[in-house]
C-alpha cells in the first residue's frame, strides 16, 4: 500500500469497486464490463460520480447497469496458516 492510500484511508476514504456494464458503441447489442476501483467516501462517492460524469461527457458508450462494493473499515490483513507442503519440481 502506498503512503497516499494510507493517508486517504485515515481521512475516511475506503476502497470502492464499481462493476460497470455498458453497451459497446460498435455493437449495441453487446454488453462490456469495466471495473473501476479507487478510494472514495461513502455514501456520496464523489470520486465515482466524477468518473461517471466524465464517462457521460467523453465516452460514447451508454451505461446499462452498475454494482458498487465498498470496504467498510481499516483492519489488519487477514492470513491463515496452511498445513502441508506443495513440492514443485
Amino acid at each position: 500500500m502506498s503512503r497516499r492510500d494510507f493517508i486517504v484511508q485515515l481521512k475516511g476514504h475506503r476502497l470502492t469497486t464499481a462493476q460497470i456494464h455498458y453497451y459497446r458503441p460498435d455493437a449495441p447489442s453487446l454488453l462490456q464490463l469495466f471495473v473501476w476501483q479507487e478510494y472514495d467516501l461513502a455514501p456520496d462517492f464523489p470520486r465515482l460520480f466524477a468518473f461517471l460524469e466524465h464517462w457521460r461527457r467523453e465516452i460514447e458508450a451508454p451505461l446499462h447497469s452498475m454494482c458498487i462494493s465498498h470496504e467498510g473499515m481499516i483492519r489488519p490483513t487477514e492470513w491463515r496458516a496452511v498445513d502441508g507442503v506443495i513440492d514443485i519440481r
